[in-house]
């Protein structure tokens, strides 16, 4: 640019780092880039409402594509926010074992942390890039962690052995979100991620190694997949599968989502399109008896399905004199 933009927001910090990133590959939709990287653990900024204090995201963005995502506010802070660059510019974070290592030791033993609370994990960009796996073998060297990892694709059975190794030592909750057992409805809502047959595949090979397994319905949208009969499925094919807990997250939507899920509703189910933009104008989060009946009901599925174990157990190896949930 000959003259550059007065007005363009002068880069700083992660946004500096992500516009001088290279491009290392294109797909047709996707381009990869890796990120130099001054922290792998995060602290939560969900406070009091979530049950870990600690995060830690491999990536930056994700190819999956769900229409209401509620992580596309980070690219936000590198200046991308179109909405869309979030699924198509993928950022791997500049693996360094020994760096992750040192800020790992800082974590009080005990604490929980959990693995993919922004992107997905086991998105494409894993296969090339694996970080995800880096960060599981520096879990497997250590003991007395609480650990927890999500994800909506199959790539996570790949790392079973791992996580038998980090359950010996740690606690482990490994989590795979199945929306909906509608594949057609699944494809339109998660257009890149892997269908919900595989996703229960991958939750049954897990299972099969003794791991504690929860299979997630997340979100639970109203009027789309929050009937009975479809939370009823997942359910059922989780139990199946050997999953030991069932849960649900009802929908919420950040102002970075509804420019992406509104006009998708518009498209797809356009009789519910007001009903949602009447229902989140105020408040991503919807009160009222509604949640409460969804609680409900995701209670009752998961009690008819037996799918009603604690995640909590104690690790046949956690180390002596660490204080538990179990004592």
């Amino acid at each position: 640019m000959l003259f550059p933009d007065a007005h363009a927001p002068r880069l700083i910090g992660i946004a500096k780092m992500a516009a001088g990133s290279r491009a290392l590959e294109e797909k047709r939709r996707v381009e990869y880039r890796e990120i130099e990287t001054r922290s792998f653990i995060g602290r939560c900024s969900g406070g009091d409402r979530m049950p870990f204090r600690w995060t830690v995201n491999p990536y930056r963005g994700c190819e999956f594509g769900c229409h209401y995502c509620y992580a596309r506010y980070t690219h936000e802070f590198m200046e991308l926010r179109d909405g869309r660059s979030f699924e198509t510019r993928i950022f791997a974070k500049q693996w360094n074992a020994g760096a992750f290592a040192r800020e790992l030791k800082r974590i009080p033993l005990g604490e929980w942390i959990a693995i993919g609370t922004a992107t997905d994990p086991y998105q494409p960009a894993e296969r090339r890039f694996r970080v995800t796996r880096g960060i599981l073998e520096a879990f497997a060297k250590e003991s007395g962690y609480r650990v927890s990892i999500i994800s909506k694709s199959d790539l996570i059975a790949r790392d079973a052995d791992l996580f038998a190794d980090i359950a010996r030592k740690n606690e482990l909750r490994v989590n795979v979100t199945i929306t909906t057992m509608d594949e057609g409805l699944a494809r339109a809502l998660e257009p890149y991620a892997p269908r919900p047959s595989l996703r229960i595949a991958a939750a049954e090979k897990l299972a099969s190694r003794g791991l504690k397994v929860c299979v997630f319905c997340a979100p639970v949208l109203p009027m789309i997949n929050d009937s009975e009969r479809s939370l009823d499925a997942v359910a059922r094919a989780a139990a199946a599968a050997g999953a030991t807990s069932f849960g649900g997250n009802i929908l919420f939507l950040k102002s970075c989502s509804r420019q992406i899920f509104l006009p998708f509703l518009k498209e797809r189910f356009p009789a519910l399109a007001q009903k949602y933009e009447t229902a989140y104008r105020e408040t991503a989060y919807l009160k009222g008896a509604y949640p409460e009946r969804i609680r409900e009901r995701i209670r009752e599925i998961r009690e008819r399905h037996g799918l009603t174990q604690a995640m909590d157990y104690r690790p046949e190896q956690w180390p002596e004199g660490q204080l538990s949930l179990f004592e």
